[in-house]
């Protein structure tokens, strides 16, 4: 990962840690306050049904994402990648686990057909999300902002994880916090 850092600096590059994750229905259940003697009750529909979340943070605490209803497949993380070379000027180091979207013919192709001239691709190690950043970012959306949430159907989820993902926007310290606690710089 050094090498990697290194590398944005010398060739003057935005890191951009990209991660996916998915987000149910069903609430990540955390404590709360109730009173003495009553327990609270979430009243959720139990269903697999989900959304799938591609995002992207930058040292600057700058937070892109994209939202499908569906598991994410390689022609989403083509469609992302443009995203984030339309959002960020200059050159790119994106920096993403070793998932097998990632890895998919549609991104080769992409690349090869003039996607590498901004973006360079680095890979976690394996097994460790300790490194990347945008897990402290799951953690905050899935645990802080949408706790104890619950959506009768995807449309409500979709638009509270959107009104979510604003404010995180607006947080660019926290999502800095979060790159500096996986000992990134800032």
């Amino acid at each position: 990962m050094a090498g990697a850092s290194s590398k944005a600096q010398t060739e003057e590059r935005t890191i951009v840690w990209v991660d996916e994750s998915a987000f149910y229905a069903v609430p990540a259940v955390v404590r709360t306050w109730a009173p003495r003697g009553v327990t609270p009750v979430l009243r959720a529909l139990l269903t697999r049904d989900h959304l799938s979340i591609i995002s992207g943070i930058t040292p600057a605490g700058q937070l892109l994402l994209q939202m499908r209803g569906r598991s994410l497949r390689g022609p989403d993380v083509v469609r992302f990648l443009r995203h984030l070379l339309r959002h960020i000027r200059g050159k790119l180091l994106v920096i993403w686990d070793g998932a097998p979207i990632h890895r998919a013919q549609v991104v080769k192709d992409f690349l090869t057909q003039g996607g590498a001239g901004r973006i360079w691709l680095e890979q976690l190690p394996a097994y460790a999300p300790e490194l990347n950043p945008e897990e402290g970012n799951w953690n905050l959306l899935k645990r802080v902002e949408l706790r104890n949430l619950c959506c009768d159907d995807l449309a409500e989820l979709r638009l509270e994880l959107r009104l979510a993902a604003a404010r995180l926007r607006h947080k660019t310290g926290v999502i800095q916090g979060c790159i500096s606690q996986c000992g990134h710089a800032v």
